[in-house]
């Protein structure tokens, strides 16, 4: 089921057209590629690949650490590895939380082709930006 976080749905959300599926354990950040999220090469960009990523792993640190998404998370860091090439079609970036605490929290974030193709891996630092 995807869900609207409650502070609503975000100017990049919906110029990109992804939804988020928030679950008490993380985040699911999905979307349909089209031809306009291509590069030259015809696979999505790389930086949206690194958004849906730094999405899906923000989400998930306020899910888990942020009252069940009540308080948000802002990147510290992120480092993001390129695996393989995403043409048209839907792709999924799920993240999970590895370590931290309180105030800062460790997320790392798959994301995946629907025909299962591990297209690129993320991990970050967050920061819990509200009491």
């Amino acid at each position: 089921m995807t869900v609207v976080p409650a502070h609503g749905v975000t100017g990049t959300a919906r110029l990109l057209g992804y939804s988020i599926d928030l679950a008490p354990d993380g985040a699911t950040v999905a979307m349909q590629v089209t031809e306009e999220h291509t590069n030259r090469q015809g696979n999505l960009h790389g930086g949206l690949i690194a958004t849906l990523l730094d999405t899906a792993m923000g989400a998930t640190a306020s899910q888990v650490r942020g009252d069940g998404g009540r308080v948000p998370f802002s990147t510290l860091t992120i480092t993001v590895n390129f695996l393989a090439p995403m043409p048209p079609g839907r792709i999924s970036a799920t993240g999970r939380v590895t370590g931290g605490g309180y105030k800062t929290v460790f997320v790392e974030a798959s994301a995946r082709a629907d025909d299962g193709t591990l297209v690129a891996q993320a991990v970050g630092t967050f920061k819990r930006t509200a009491p």
